[in-house]
């Protein structure tokens, strides 16, 4: 084992939401409420909904208003765009979530892209990718976003830096090139199909894994002293823990990257925490622009 820092997605999270809430007071001062949030979950998926259960306990503790609404796993695409709608025209709500997936009979993609691209808060509406892509201002994917957080509370400047991304996914992968692209890194987006994938990492000097499979970036994939963000979460049968226990692991195979790498994100622990400390900003963000409150970068 090397000396490589374990950044800790937690610890950075817990500071970045203290901050979000102090400003959040202060926006709701100028407006005369709080930035609301309105989540929305169809069906009964069980990882769905202790997702959306942290969302909304995280949106209160920051001092927002969260606003839910559960629907039946049967509701028709109609149904929940009728309720979309609203919510765009709802003046009290700032902010919209529609927890993914969705039930086989509704359009992910028509249901992200009726979401007024202002009230846009994961940033995945094709207006708000269009603005990241240009250069302009948006409302950005929240797990990237929360790497980039990550890599500059580590790093610094990232100008100049070969960054790999290894995924192409409009949720994590484009984006968080996008973002990296800002930052006047040299950016190669790979993925399961690219040749000499092993070589192409190892020329990197931020390996972001966003790929969906188990472990499978390892640490010959790795340059001495690069910094390795991992962005998945799989679970994976662990039989030492008992007969149908599951382990959470990442797309990056930690005890071997770790001995390489000189920064690396643990799982759990490392992004994921980022990314509804993300979701919150997005509201805040998504509330002072509606109400032309100013600037609320954080």
């Amino acid at each position: 084992m090397t000396d490589a820092t374990i950044i800790d997605g937690k610890a950075f999270s817990e500071a970045l939401v203290t901050r979000i809430a102090e400003k959040a007071s202060a926006l709701s001062a100028k407006i005369g409420r709080p930035p609301a949030l309105a989540v929305v979950l169809v069906g009964n998926d069980p990882a769905s909904g202790v997702y959306v259960r942290n969302k909304i306990e995280r949106t209160t503790a920051a001092g927002m208003t969260s606003i839910e609404h559960r629907l039946e796993a049967d509701t028709s695409q109609d149904s929940l765009l009728a309720l979309i709608d609203d919510l765009n025209n709802d003046d009290a709500v700032d902010g919209i979530l529609v927890q993914l997936p969705l039930p086989d009979q509704i359009d992910e993609a028509a249901v992200i892209n009726a979401i007024t691209p202002d009230k846009d808060v994961d940033g995945f509406h094709v207006v708000n990718a269009g603005r990241l892509a240009t250069g302009q201002d948006a409302l950005v994917p929240c797990t990237p976003y929360g790497c980039l957080l990550l890599l500059r509370d580590h790093l610094g400047s990232l100008s100049g830096l070969n960054a790999v991304v290894i995924g192409r996914s409009n949720i994590v992968g484009k984006p968080m090139a996008q973002l990296l692209l800002q930052e006047s890194c040299t950016v190669t987006i790979a993925h399961s199909r690219t040749r000499d994938l092993q070589d192409v990492c190892a020329a990197a000097d931020i390996v972001v894994a966003a790929v969906g499979r188990p472990e499978m970036i390892t640490g010959d994939f790795i340059k001495p002293g690069a910094t390795v963000i991992d962005v998945g979460i799989n679970r994976v049968p662990a039989p030492e823990r008992g007969e149908g226990k599951f382990r959470l692991t990442g797309d990056v195979d930690y005890t071997s990257a770790v001995a390489k790498a000189g920064a690396i994100t643990p799982v759990p622990g490392g992004v994921g925490p980022m990314t509804i400390a993300c979701l919150l900003r997005n509201t805040l963000v998504a509330a002072a622009r509606r109400f032309d409150a100013g600037p609320m970068e954080i």
